[in-house]
């Protein structure tokens, strides 16, 4: 499928999510998860040195625009990518930073 395939509603879906990773600390929240890892706030927090309610107010924007998806565990709630195609995305982004 091509760009010009793409209803307008696909392309505003996809411009949200791409406004939603065009952040310095989601764009590191993702090289974590990206990983086929799936992690809890707690975890990302302490990879991160950030406080906990700010990575709970990132993780919340990744998953209301549909980057992230969720799981709970028990006490534990797991974040993960939810389109594993967001892989190349996330891998191109740091390519190019390089």
């Amino acid at each position: 499928m091509e760009i010009k395939d793409l209803s307008t509603e696909q392309l505003e879906k996809a411009a949200n999510m791409l406004k939603a990773i065009a952040h310095p600390m989601r764009i590191a929240i993702l090289s974590f998860i990206e990983e086929d890892k799936k992690l809890t706030v707690t975890e990302i927090h302490k990879l991160l040195n950030i406080e906990q309610s700010t990575t709970s107010h990132h993780l919340g924007i990744l998953k209301d625009k549909g980057v992230l998806a969720s799981k709970r565990e028990g006490k534990n709630t797991y974040y993960f990518l939810k389109h594993n195609t967001l892989r190349q995305i996330i891998e191109c982004v740091s390519k190019c930073a390089q």
